[in-house]
């Protein structure tokens, strides 16, 4: 059984093609389009959109120099959540790929993807886990018994912890992705004794089992504000703000925001996963993914408390983090696996995704005896975001590194499930 998977969610196209009887990766390309977006402060969704319609052209080119199609057990496709434009670029290629060679198709959810980074290369699965999954888009706890058994069990109540740190670099001028910029700061501050911009961490003094990133967003804004208005009246050849974030870029200052920023962000995250484990015993392994888990300060605070409270961490390879096609592979694998197990055999349809919603529930009876966040919820402007929280299905989750404007512009799974237009489709395959 051979796997072609693609993956095209935000901002990163690739393919990879997988041995589904032992997991083994066969080949694996990617392409970024970060330098693309980087002047922008995050992903432009049309331009993301053109270039995934070149690049995952080029990839499917290099893939048939080397492999033959006619031994394609499986093409696998990420399907939600992400970038409506981005998402469906790699559908339709998927689609045109199924109909023109009569290869079943697979839709696999992103988020299952990177729980599923865990296991690339190898074909052994390890559950139960609790997975911490941090990206630009989402931040949430996650428990898992089996690949269609997974319950979020807390999220974040506005922005992410990847979306902090892309903000807070396009707030001090320096390009996107933010992660591995504000990481690289942080690291330099450490190094040269740099002391941390105070900053605070959120919702330290609830015990709530949830994230919040936006009031640190908006102290790391105030913050710099302030260092630019004292400069602004001690240096009179300071004009405006932006001349002082110009001036300080890879300073002292920029260090020393970074650093802070970084030590309140991963505290945050370290402070709920303990609260978590205080009243969870149940589950011996705990595993953190996404893009943002190559964080350096996060990967070192996690080993530490795993061990303190005896689990077992399991942690993607760096290389793996980020969007990839490997995982969405791997995570095919599962996927079959499960529904071989289950007898759950369908008529199969060319070109045509499972219109059955591949999300991941919230953990209603968790969320029951959190008392304490209801109450808070309901005695502050999070009331709504809390009323999201019961109902949240994962597709409709945009990536919130995408630029602000373009928030509504999420992935309805039903819109990529249709019937092909009424064009003639030509392959050359």
């Amino acid at each position: 059984m051979r796997i072609l998977s693609i993956e095209s969610s935000c901002d990163d196209s690739a393919l990879a093609y997988t041995d589904g009887n032992n997991a083994k990766l066969l080949w694996h390309e990617k392409i970024s389009q970060e330098d693309s977006h980087s002047c922008y402060g995050g992903v432009v969704p049309e331009l993301a959109s053109r270039l995934f319609a070149r690049d995952l052209v080029q990839l499917l080119n290099n893939f048939k120099q080397k492999f033959s199609f006619s031994n394609i057990s499986y093409i696998v496709v990420t399907n939600e959540p992400g970038l409506s434009t981005s998402l469906l670029e790699g559908v339709m290629m998927a689609k045109a790929l199924s109909l023109s060679l009569k290869i079943p198709l697979l839709g696999i959810n992103h988020l299952k993807g990177h729980i599923y980074s865990l296991f690339i290369e190898s074909y052994k699965e390890i559950f139960p886990l609790c997975v911490l999954l941090v990206s630009g888009g989402h931040t949430m706890l996650i428990e898992c018994y089996s690949y269609n058994d997974m319950r979020v069990v807390a999220n974040t109540l506005d922005d992410s912890f990847g979306e902090c740190y892309d903000k807070a670099a396009k707030m001090l001028g320096l390009g996107y992705p933010g992660g591995m910029i504000i990481d690289s700061l942080a690291k330099q501050a450490l190094s040269e004794n740099i002391a941390p911009v105070a900053l605070p961490i959120p919702l330290i003094n609830q015990n709530m089992q949830c994230f919040s990133f936006s009031g640190l967003k908006n102290a790391f804004r105030l913050q710099l504000e302030k260092m630019a208005l004292k400069n602004l009246i001690q240096d009179s050849q300071l004009y405006d703000k932006n001349e002082y974030v110009n001036r300080i870029k890879n300073s002292i200052e920029a260090k020393a925001l970074a650093l802070g920023l970084q030590e309140s962000a991963t505290t945050h995250l370290i402070h709920k996963c303990k609260f978590y484990m205080k009243q969870n015993d149940h589950i011996k392994h705990f595993a953190i993914v996404g893009g943002a888990s190559a964080n350096s300060m996060l990967r070192e605070k996690i080993q530490i408390l795993t061990v303190q409270f005896h689990k077992t961490l399991l942690m993607s390879e760096l290389r793996y983090c980020s969007d990839n096609a490997a995982m969405i592979g791997r995570a095919a694998i599962g996927k079959i696996r499960h529904e071989n197990a289950m007898n759950t055999y369908k008529q199969i349809n060319y070109g045509q995704l499972d219109s059955k919603k591949n999300t991941l529930p919230l953990n209603k009876i968790w969320h029951d005896k959190d008392t304490e966040s209801k109450n808070f919820a309901s005695n502050s402007s999070n009331s709504y975001a809390m009323q999201k929280l019961d109902t949240i299905n994962l597709h409709t989750i945009s990536h919130a590194h995408a630029n602000s404007n373009d928030r509504n512009n999420q992935y309805n799974p039903l819109s990529l499930q249709i019937s092909p237009r009424n064009t003639e489709i030509k392959t050359t395959f």
